[in-house]
């Protein structure tokens, strides 16, 4: 059998190329489960991609200052069996996350339950609900 050059160095190519897994990271290596945050704000942005969808909330912190969260929610797949669709959020929405602060103190939070303008609450998909947390 003859191989095409053009064939192993693509085969080649694949092999050497990062796989999307390897960019997936633990729940437990980044959140922590005793820092339940829950934050009030404004969506700024969706990012509706894989392998998690992340939007951004400003919200006023004690000195007044308004800082803007990272919010992570579970893979679109996940998302979309649990109801939400690709506008379910959008910029100027007003939310409340309920989740896990990151474990570098950041303003970043894995949400387990977020709270729409309309007042539904919708689970997130999130890691720590596979955990049963």
């Amino acid at each position: 059998m003859r191989y095409e050059p053009h064939f192993l160095i693509l085969s080649l190519a694949f092999l050497l190329s990062p796989s999307p897994a390897s960019a997936h990271h633990s729940f437990a290596a980044e959140y922590d489960t005793g820092k339940p945050v829950q934050i009030t704000g404004t969506v700024t942005k969706v990012e509706w991609t894989n392998p998690h969808v992340h939007f951004y909330v400003d919200v006023k912190n004690d000195k007044g200052e308004v800082v803007n969260w990272n919010i992570e929610l579970g893979p679109p797949l996940i998302l979309r069996h649990l109801g939400w669709r690709e506008n379910s959020l959008k910029p100027g929405d007003p939310v409340t996350v309920e989740g896990y602060l990151a474990k570098d103190h950041s303003s970043l939070a894995n949400a387990k339950k977020v709270t729409l303008a309309d007042g539904r609450s919708v689970f997130a998909g999130s890691s720590s609900e596979k955990r049963g947390e």
